[in-house]
């Protein structure tokens, strides 16, 4: 099962006792924050949780699949997530 930002916003409703429109907003302001900080090159880090990272990708060598002609896989900027500490240890990812 995954949650989704509805789940999000229904525990907020739940919990705090707000209108869904406004858990719906603050859920998607919190999203669009991170989004927006990881395009302007910007890590987040969300304490007890983990970081968002941003890592250059070189470019390097490919090869389409359909036709196996080499390609070059141009070099990009992609979004990583590295789990903290609190949360590997509940999860158990390694710690």
């Amino acid at each position: 099962m995954s949650i989704t930002k509805k789940d999000i916003a229904d525990l907020l409703v739940e919990q705090i006792g707000i209108t869904h429109n406004q858990a719906l907003s603050m859920t998607n302001n919190f999203f669009d924050t991170i989004k927006g900080s990881l395009a302007k090159g910007e890590d987040v880090k969300l304490s007890g949780f983990g970081n968002f990272i941003i890592r250059e990708k070189v470019a390097r060598p490919g090869r389409n699949p359909k036709t196996g002609e080499p390609v070059t896989i141009s070099a990009r900027k992609v979004a990583t997530f590295k789990a903290g500490l609190k949360l590997k240890k509940i999860t158990k990812l390694g710690v």
